[in-house]
């Protein structure tokens, strides 16, 4: 008997991290209640509430304990312990009754998703408590004389780029990852995953330490981001006893734990606008997690959709969780900050969405001997459709699974029969091992998870670490740092890869990126520790304390030990750690120590610097590890890091702040290195690509092909691939007092170096395009005459000329204020283009932004081409060669001190264009003295001591010469010197007007 339930849905908002407080972030979530709301930073929306089963205030309020943990200080504060309470006992209930029960963490990463989830230090999140209250319930349970016997057994896996690892048998890595499989009783699985009995809490923490550990492993061995995998830890809570009719029967709950990877949207993390996009399996879970509630939200309320759980390895795991058998919760962690608004506001969104989907759930409660007798008969339904041939066009009728099969051609219907009979056979197999494990008893599953390599104990490590020199891992998953302990006992320590021919195996192995097989070696003598090279390996890249070590060195309590391209460790020295009294630096820290001492030195003051610095620790490793795995692959690209001003990339600012100045940006010049060719990446398309490098390294260190085709192949642009050749700014000063103007421009690349000259034109014209040509077209005061009217000008790009003769089809693209881009025809391979373009350009009514982009911004005009391969002649040579003899500085091209120069001296073109103001001034003026010159010229003549105002107000703003010469003409017919001068020196009457004494 099934019943109907709700996702339940849980919000937490954390304190401000380092990276928050240094940009002086602002707060911007409320929450009273089960009530969050969001503020919108800028003003510009009104507040978004959302209301949850639970909103957690987790941002201040609080106080630490001597023993480390968070307490409440107030209330309203929601520390590990009420999370729990609320959340994971419900789960824990849920758990004895027999329901599966899911529960799983999203939000961008850093957001404090594994702070709920696993915790850290004495601030234990939900799994280790679930874990520790499970069996102490199991215990009390014993101890009232229950006789019902208890099993608990635990699993943990890890998917990253659509593979699942076996993070409790890493030895068991099988190609492409374990096979996800589907099976009728028990939906979707790992096969051959490694699932372990536990009798203890101190049994699973020791499993959970082993398998983070593995994973960490895993992670820098393949240069995996963690904060890009799903972990799923798995608990299988069954409880026997004899039924009243003296059945054994067992009542089971399947508890999945999911700590989901970094919901980044596509356009943080470089998935849009790269032709790899699609190929990109790092992003496709989450996505496809997203359509998957997207469908059962319109399920829920009434649709028929098809729900898309096959198009993912996650969404095929997460199937019960999410619209099967299974109490589900969610816990949706978000960042506090004004920096993070896009991001919380999606993460809320999605939470949203996900409290409207609907579970059927069911008690798992069955005699053991019908749980085996129908896998019996499963077992031989799929045996008689394996003898008899009759393979099946699909094996199940998921609402997920329809596939029109007649649309298939005859190779395609070959494989998908191919693949239904492995299919039949993993699930007949599936069920004997199931059937196997029923009839194990608890015993024998103890023994079987005790043989093989002995699990350390995780707390006789700890109490070591305490007494002896060691090292420990840095990374940038928090979670992960100091997974990874080698302790330094007295003697030398050789540290390496394994080395097939010699047979010899470091006492620290390390695996991965520019690890040589002797790399370094550490000598113990008493309390002193010396790091020193290996003769043996000149080139082995160690770096301590940012510097590359050179000869023998005594390490000190703390030092930064960076080995080959990833390896990052801290050496720790416990009878030195009573007189350091500096903590130790954090993965972040010890990244910005080397970008420094590589010539990176931004200072630490503006809001910019930290941008920078922030961005600069994310890309300079993945670039040393891009320009590895090239040399190893011998891809022959090199990748070096370039900061841009955003003006040098044409960014002015935004739509409503049009000149307002944007910070440098970090971008990624990638470089082929054989044909002499040049692209520039952004830092989202650099990451990307990254992840798809790194899955091409993988298949080469199984010894797989990877000579991908163009279209997969992350380290390659199609030959139609548009680069820009230079940019330049076009300065519309010159149009806000309506003066033409006709210039030479320098065009220069994003270094500021000189590749070209542009001759561009303005020139200020009516409406319909007419070009107004005569001086009294110009504006002496912008804002009183220009804004609320009309405003037209034509840009005229005439030519190019000196550009570099390695480019075709050429083009020139600008912008102008927030209006689409225009653009040029597309000239031929030329070094002289002639474009003869011209295109108009006008305001309906010109408001003060408009008027503000016109006096202080510009156009950015850009010139595209694409790029001709240059063969390299003579002796092919590897890319590690290339480099040498190219004595290019690896992953960097320019820093700091080396920002590209701007495009345009700005302090010159404002001085020039007041020269050229004054000059229009001094003409109109010349011209005004001429007119008037004339006015007493022809007063004189008609013997007239006096002129109207109103004829001398009509020359002074006359707006054409006509105007001037029909307000002169009037001249003679005004009364002459005396007339309507007032009698007896009284004013004149009435009637008379105002005139001017000549």
């Amino acid at each position: 008997m099934s019943e109907e339930e709700s996702v339940k849905v849980a919000v937490r908002v954390r304190p401000f991290n380092k990276r928050e407080r240094e940009r002086n972030a602002t707060l911007i979530v409320e929450m009273k209640g089960p009530t969050t709301v969001l503020n919108d930073p800028s003003g510009e929306n009104e507040p978004k509430r959302f209301t949850f089963d639970y909103s957690y205030w987790s941002h201040d309020s609080f106080k630490e304990e001597a023993s480390g943990y968070l307490a409440p200080a107030k209330p309203h504060y929601a520390d590990q312990n009420m999370v729990f309470k609320d959340v994971g006992l419900g789960v824990l209930a849920n758990a004895w009754e027999g329901y599966n029960c899911s529960l799983f963490a999203y939000g961008q990463t850093g957001a404090g998703k594994s702070w709920s989830i696993v915790g850290y230090g004495p601030n234990k999140g939900i799994v280790p408590l679930f874990c520790d209250k499970l069996f102490v319930q199991i215990e009390e349970k014993k101890s009232g004389g229950e006789a019902a016997s208890f099993e608990v057994e635990f699993s943990m896996l890890e998917i990253y780029n659509e593979q699942v690892r076996d993070l409790l048998n890493p030895a068991s890595k099988r190609k492409g990852g374990l096979k996800v499989r589907q099976h009728p009783k028990l939906g979707f699985y790992a096969d051959g995953l490694k699932t372990v009995a536990v009798n203890s809490y101190q049994d699973i923490e020791n499993r959970m330490e082993e398998g983070t550990k593995n994973r960490t492993v895993a992670a820098t061995n393949m240069n995996a981001t963690s904060s890009r995998a799903h972990t799923i830890v798995g608990i299988k809570f069954t409880q026997k006893y004899q039924n009243a009719a003296g059945q054994e029967t067992a009542k089971s709950s399947v508890i999945n734990l999911v700590d989901l990877a970094g919901s980044e949207r596509a356009e943080s993390t470089g998935a849009t606008g790269d032709r790899l996009k699609e190929g990109a399996a790092i992003n496709q879970s989450l996505s496809s997690l997203g359509n998957v509630i997207a469908a059962l939200v319109d399920k829920a309320n009434g649709k028929q959709v098809r729900v898309p759980y096959r198009d993912s390895t996650l969404t095929k795991l997460l199937k019960n969780a999410l619209g099967g058998n299974s109490k589900t919760i969610m816990i949706a962690a978000i960042s506090p900050a004004d920096i993070n608004y896009d991001e919380t506001l999606s993460t809320l969104r999605y939470a949203d969405r996900a409290k409207q989907i609907k579970t059927k759930v069911a008690v798992n409660e069955d005699p053991t001997e019908k749980l085996i007798r129908e896998l019996q008969e499963e077992n031989e339904k799929l045996k008689k459709l394996l003898e008899s041939g009759g393979i099946p066009e699909k094996l199940d009728d998921d609402d997920d699974d329809e596939e029109d099969v007649k649309s298939l051609s005859k190779d395609e219907r070959e494989r998908i029969r191919k693949e239904l009979e492995e299919e039949m056979q993993a699930r007949i197999l599936a069920s004997e091992q199931e059937m196997e494990e029923m009839k194990k008893t608890w015993e024998e599953k103890m023994q079987q998870s005790h043989t093989g390599p002995t699990v350390p104990d995780a707390g006789a490590a700890r109490k070591e670490k305490e007494s002896t020199p060691h090292l420990y891992n840095l990374n940038i998953d928090p979670q992960l740092t100091g997974m990874i302990v080698h302790l330094l006992k007295p003697g030398q320590h050789l540290v390496g890869s394994s080395n097939e021919e010699s047979g010899e195996t470091p006492s620290i192995l390390l695996k991965g990126l520019n690890i040589q097989p002797q790399h370094a070696a550490f000598i113990v003598e008493g309390d002193k520790v010396f790091l020193d090279r290996c003769q043996s390996s000149p080139d082995a890249k160690i770096i301590v304390n940012g510097q590359p070590l050179t000869e023998k060195d005594e390490l000190e309590h703390n030092d930064r030990i960076m080995f080959g391209a990833n390896h990052l460790y801290i050496f720790a020295h416990p009878k030195q750690a009573g007189s350091q009294k500096q903590p130790a630096m954090t993965y972040e820290e010890a990244q910005a120590e080397i970008n420094q001492n590589s010539g990176f030195v931004l200072g630490k003051g503006s809001l910019d610097d930290l941008i920078l610095n922030d961005d600069l620790v994310e890309v300079m490793p993945a670039i040393e590890q891009a320009n590895d795995m090239s040399e190893e692959m011998d891809k022959k690209v090199k990748f070096e890091v370039v900061i841009v001003p955003a003006k040098v990339l044409g960014i002015v600012g935004s739509k409503t702040e049009p000149s307002k100045r944007k910070p440098p940006e970090v971008m990624v010049k990638m470089r082929n290195v054989d044909l002499g060719l040049e692209y520039l990446w952004t830092k989202a398309k650099f990451m990307n690509r990254k992840y798809l490098m790194d899955e091409m390294y993988e298949s080469f260190s199984d010894g797989e092909d990877i000579n991908w085709p163009d279209e997969r192949d992350p380290f390659t642009e199609p030959p139609d691939h548009e680069e820009m050749i230079g940019g330049l700014h076009l300065y519309l000063q010159s149009i806000g007092y309506k003066i033409e103007a006709k210039e030479q421009l320098d065009l220069t690349d994003i270094k500021g170096i000189e590749v070209g000259k542009l001759n561009v034109e303005l020139w200020p014209c009516t409406q319909t395009g007419k070009v107004l040509r005569d001086e009294d077209a110009f504006v002496d005061d912008p804002e009183t005459d220009l804004k609320g009217q009309p405003l037209a000008f034509k840009v005229k790009i005439l030519n190019a000329r000196g550009l570099p003769d390695r480019f075709t089809d050429i083009y020139c693209k600008f912008r102008v204020y927030t209006m689409e881009p225009f653009q040029t025809q597309t000239i031929k391979k030329a070094i002289n283009p002639d474009f003869k373009f011209e295109q108009l350009v006008s305001f309906n009514a010109i408001d003060s932004q408009e008027l503000d982009y016109l006096l202080n911004g510009s156009a950015y005009v850009q010139l595209f081409g694409k790029q001709v391969p240059k063969k390299r002649e003579g002796k092919k040579l590897t890319t590690k060669q290339i480099v040498k003899k190219s004595g290019m500085l690896k992953g960097k091209d320019i820093g700091a001190e080396n920002m590209p120069k701007a495009t345009v001296d700005e302090g010159k073109v404002g001085y020039q264009f007041q020269i050229l103001t004054l000059k229009k001034r001094l003409e109109r003026l010349e011209k005004k003295m001429a007119q008037m010159n004339k006015v007493v010229e022809v007063a004189e003549k008609s013997s007239k001591m006096r002129v109207k105002t109103e004829t001398i107000k009509t020359v002074l703003h006359a707006k054409n010469p006509d105007a001037v010469e029909k307000a002169i003409k009037t001249i003679p017919k005004d009364k002459g010197a005396g007339d309507n001068e007032g009698v007896n020196g009284q004013p004149p009457s009435q009637e008379s007007k105002a005139c001017v004494l000549l």
